[in-house]
């Protein structure tokens, strides 16, 4: 399918989708979401892709939401178009997704990055949440995230006084899953995505609920959610042969089944 504003393509068994406004410096605007929420269900629903990348280009993976849409919305307004509902639709996806992400990452494009399962991040990145500069708060999941990822206090600060966390902050405070150089990290984010998408295609659905599960809920729930996902894959194919693979001392042979 032809978008207008994200680029698609397939590597191996990665889906990867580009941010693609440059003149904009890839800030979010109601077509570019709906356009990346519809490719990235286009490629959780394909049997070729194992795991998904989203990154934009080496200045900007995105630098907030389109101000110029939002200036003159009414509370109506937002409400009525559904925006910031347009973000839960990440929880939507079951395949693990990750942000490769280089320079800003801004407002909506720090949420965004945050609400994937993995962040890969070039030395050039950095992570703010900048909404208070224009007289709102973060309305994409930004407050409720970084809170849990950071604790409160650094959240406090990045969210009422504008922090920027640079990308070895980011490491340091396990924002980000590793730092690379600005002309390699993409392609790291693609060989981390390469190697998920070699295991069990069940298993990585199941284990990605139930990490999910522990971010959301307390304690014994998600022992009980763990649970629920842990016994059913002894039903399948490649429960079966994994474990058989073990113990002939092979590479097993996954069918996603």
């Amino acid at each position: 399918m032809a978008y207008t504003t994200v680029l698609t393509e397939i590597r191996g068994r990665v889906g990867i989708v580009t941010l693609n406004r440059p003149q904009a410096m890839n800030a979010f605007n109601t077509l570019m979401l709906t356009e990346l929420f519809d490719a990235l269900d286009n490629f959780d629903k394909d049997e070729n892709v194992g795991a998904m990348v989203v990154t934009g280009n080496e200045k900007a993976f995105a630098a907030g939401a389109d101000i110029k849409e939002m200036a003159e919305s009414s509370p109506f307004q937002m409400i009525t178009q559904g925006r910031v509902e347009l973000w839960d639709r990440i929880r939507g996806i079951k395949k693990p997704v990750i942000a490769a992400v280089s320079g800003w990452a801004l407002g909506g494009g720090c949420e965004f990055a945050i609400s994937c399962d993995m962040i890969v991040a070039s030395e050039s990145a950095k992570f703010g949440q900048p909404e208070i500069t224009i007289g709102i708060t973060p309305g994409g999941g930004g407050t409720q995230r970084l809170a849990r990822l950071l604790g409160k206090h650094l959240a406090m600060e990045m969210i009422l006084n504008n922090r920027t966390l640079t990308a070895t902050e980011a490491l340091q405070f396990g924002l980000a899953n590793r730092v690379v150089p600005v002309e390699g990290y993409l392609d790291a984010a693609v060989a981390l995505a390469e190697e998920i998408a070699s295991r069990a295609p069940l298993a990585i659905r199941m284990a990605k609920d139930s990490i999910n599960a522990a971010f959301e809920s307390t304690l014994t729930e998600g022992l009980k959610t763990e649970k629920r996902n842990f016994y059913p894959l002894f039903s399948t194919e490649d429960q079966k042969e994994g474990m058989k693979a073990f113990i002939e001392k092979r590479k097993p042979d996954w069918k996603g089944r």
